[in-house]
């Protein structure tokens, strides 16, 4: 019952007919009309009540049970369930990643190239409604990735990315231009790149400024982040007595980044290390919320037909007993 409502429940002022009729019902019984004068109750002594005489208020009590039950079919009882309709409006996310041989600088824990798969791993795990492809550069630009909801194989190739599977080199301009390849006949309102690099380009047939404008065109953001200490950054050399450590200096390009971020209503952001990092894609994650709407629904159903067989039998056992074990004769 707890799951039941009623419609009309008005009806149930009707039940205060039921102990009316209960008084009426007892009035009479005690007016008892129909007597016989006896000189003797001796001939009766030792004899015990008819079952009968226990079973001639059981007509009355059905009847007013059915008659409760009528009343609860008249207030129509429902079930009802309950449940939401998620329609959600996803972004289109493309990630631009710089895998040139300076991303193995330790400046970063355990590496950039390392932190950087790190941070954008969770950023995808953070992001289940959205469409994310991988697009990674150094002297070329290589689409790892579409743009995919399967996350699971985007971490999957985003993991074997490592310096080394392209020409070394910074074409940044080729890499933005890839991903906006991927990414410019998207459907969705809102269509974004993440581009991240270390250096300053020096590779590719397209400048960044100019992949900037397309992106523009195809109304896509692009945010951008450099990746680097300020100053000297450890890089790691293969030796014959083992990995050697030279200090090399950090050269990004601020001032193209920002004018890529600015041209495409973005922002470029400077990471230094592991903590920064992760801060800026928390930022880019609540720059770019995905939207959601719920839409609440309450389904109802008729649940009336148990209560009215229920009725229906206690009418039939009433009829029975009346007509059968307690028949009178007039």
């Amino acid at each position: 019952m707890a799951d039941i409502t009623f419609a009309h429940k008005g009806f149930f002022f009707l039940l205060l007919l039921i102990p009316a009729m209960v008084a009426w019902y007892v009035l009479r019984q005690n007016k008892n009309p129909n007597s016989i004068s006896i000189s003797s109750f001796v001939g009766f002594r030792g004899l015990r009540p008819s079952y009968k005489n226990y079973l001639k208020h059981f007509p009355f009590v059905f009847r007013m049970l059915a008659l409760i039950l009528i009343i609860i079919i008249l207030a129509r009882p429902q079930s009802s369930a309950t449940g939401q309709n998620v329609t959600s409006e996803g972004i289109d996310i493309m990630l631009a990643l710089d895998i040139s041989g300076s991303m193995r600088s330790e400046d970063f824990t355990p590496n950039r190239i390392g932190a950087a798969k790190k941070v954008a791993s969770e950023f995808i795990d953070g992001r289940p409604n959205d469409r994310i492809g991988l697009v990674v550069f150094s002297a070329e630009g290589f689409s790892q990735c579409p743009l995919t909801t399967d996350h699971s194989v985007l971490k999957n190739l985003f993991n074997k990315v490592e310096p080394g599977m392209l020409d070394d080199g910074t074409a940044i301009g080729e890499g933005l231009a890839t991903a906006v390849t991927r990414i410019k006949d998207s459907k969705t309102k809102s269509k974004v790149i993440i581009l991240m690099t270390d250096g300053v380009n020096n590779m590719g047939k397209i400048s960044p400024a100019d992949a900037g404008v397309i992106a523009n065109t195809f109304g896509i953001r692009v945010y951008t982040i450099g990746v680097g200490t300020n100053g000297m950054a450890p890089y790691p050399f293969n030796t014959p007595f083992g990995i050697q450590y030279q200090n090399m200096e950090v050269q990004i390009d601020e001032p193209l980044l920002k004018e890529i971020a600015n041209e495409t209503g973005g922002k470029y952001f400077r990471a230094t290390d592991n903590k920064k990092l992760t801060a800026i894609y928390g930022e880019i994650d609540k720059l770019e919320r995905t939207k959601v709407e719920l839409t609440e629904f309450r389904r109802y159903s008729e649940v009336y037909l148990p209560f009215a067989l229920l009725a229906g039998a206690l009418l039939l056992m009433e009829i029975l007993l009346k007509y059968t074990i307690l028949r009178t004769l007039p």
